[in-house]
């Protein structure tokens, strides 16, 4: 019972904070004032200079001054005496120049959010958002596929990096200006967050690069060990010691540019192929799904094979549980278990994998 008391105090107390910061306790207090004062004279007025004006009770005289002061004017109540029309006369004059304060104070708040938004100085609360840390080509690239992706589309986003102002012009991009620090990422609720991508700082040398990344990592999971993190390093020989940070995904990015071209330049044409996989636009698409209830305990050649024939989709590999081991291309007599997900490739606008995918 005490919980519930203090919840509206409080949100009174921050209201009222908010009022006095902003200016705007006075404005409001001249029209709470007016309507007070105003009502019963406009009533009394009125019912002494004309008994058979509209004004007739001090509902009706609350009303009026309320339209008045916002120049609203509805016309059903409206003073027909010589007095009432000077005391609305009065009314409108200090309704507007009050309203006139209200609008500018509202939109100077409007315009300060906006720019400190802008400015990367806001705090988020967000829940199972994504938050990315640092800014170069490839944050904007992760971006744009991000929104290309149906289940990504609106997700919120949280960029923190080092630059001057919001990047990007995305309803759904929250930028926190700064440093992978515990400061920035309580701005960007990382409690609540449910992936967070740590790129590296191309400013950098590639040890020191690496080693920002790990730092990195290690601040984000003594916050959030839920979290999935999926790490960027630059040179394969610290992959230990970011496991040892406690990363959930590691991406050498050298060894992956260096292994397609090597690829391309054996069997030509092959980063075509992998490119139309993992871009989320026309094309097929990577998918990950849970093994369907009916192919449970049954051996992954004839899941291939159903599949093929009932999906047009290529089970390629099969992860045991939603974030465990991956086995690519499975043994044809590989049991599929319960907790099972096929890692499968298919056309982009398939909606049988839209619905099941995780």
């Amino acid at each position: 019972m005490q919980n519930k008391l203090l919840k509206p105090k409080r949100w009174i107390k921050k209201t009222w904070k908010f009022l006095e910061r902003e200016n705007l306790i006075r404005p409001l207090l001249i029209i709470i004032i007016l309507i007070i004062i105003i009502s019963p004279i406009i009533l009394l007025v009125e019912s002494k200079y004309n008994t058979q004006g509209t004004i007739k009770s001090l509902e009706d005289g609350v009303w009026w001054t309320i339209t008045t002061i916002t120049t609203v004017g509805y016309g059903d109540f409206y003073p027909k005496s010589i007095p009432g029309r000077l005391i609305a006369t009065i009314v409108m004059l200090v309704g507007i120049s009050v309203l006139t304060i209200i609008n500018a104070s509202v939109a100077s708040i409007l315009v300060q959010k906006k720019l400190k938004e802008d400015l990367g100085m806001c705090s988020y609360n967000l829940e199972k958002h994504i938050i990315i840390c640092e800014w170069n080509y490839r944050s904007k690239q992760i971006i744009q596929e991000l929104r290309k992706h149906s289940k990504t589309k609106k997700v919120p986003i949280v960029l923190i990096a080092d630059i001057e102002r919001k990047p990007i012009d995305d309803d759904n991009l929250y930028f926190i200006k700064g440093s992978v620090d515990d400061e920035t990422l309580h701005k960007a609720r990382l409690e609540k967050a449910k992936t967070v991508i740590i790129l590296g700082d191309d400013k950098l040398d590639y040890i020191n690069r690496d080693a920002k990344v790990i730092l990195s990592t290690l601040t984000v999971e003594s916050i959030n060990k839920k979290a999935y993190t999926i790490v960027e390093l630059l040179n394969e020989t610290h992959t230990a010691t970011c496991k040892r940070a406690y990363a959930d995904e590691i991406i050498v990015s050298s060894n992956l540019n260096c292994n397609l071209i090597v690829s391309a330049a054996i069997n030509h044409g092959i980063s075509n192929v992998v490119s139309d996989i993992l871009n989320y636009g026309d094309g097929s698409q990577l998918y990950k799904i849970p093994v369907p209830k009916d192919e449970i305990n049954r051996c992954f050649m004839d899941v291939f094979i159903r599949m093929k024939q009932n999906n047009q989709s290529i089970v390629i590999a099969v992860q045991q549980g939603k974030e465990g081991k991956v086995i690519s291309n499975p043994p044809s007599d590989y049991k599929l278990k319960y907790n099972d997900y096929l890692i499968v490739i298919a056309n982009h606008n398939q909606s049988y994998f839209s619905r099941l995918k995780v």
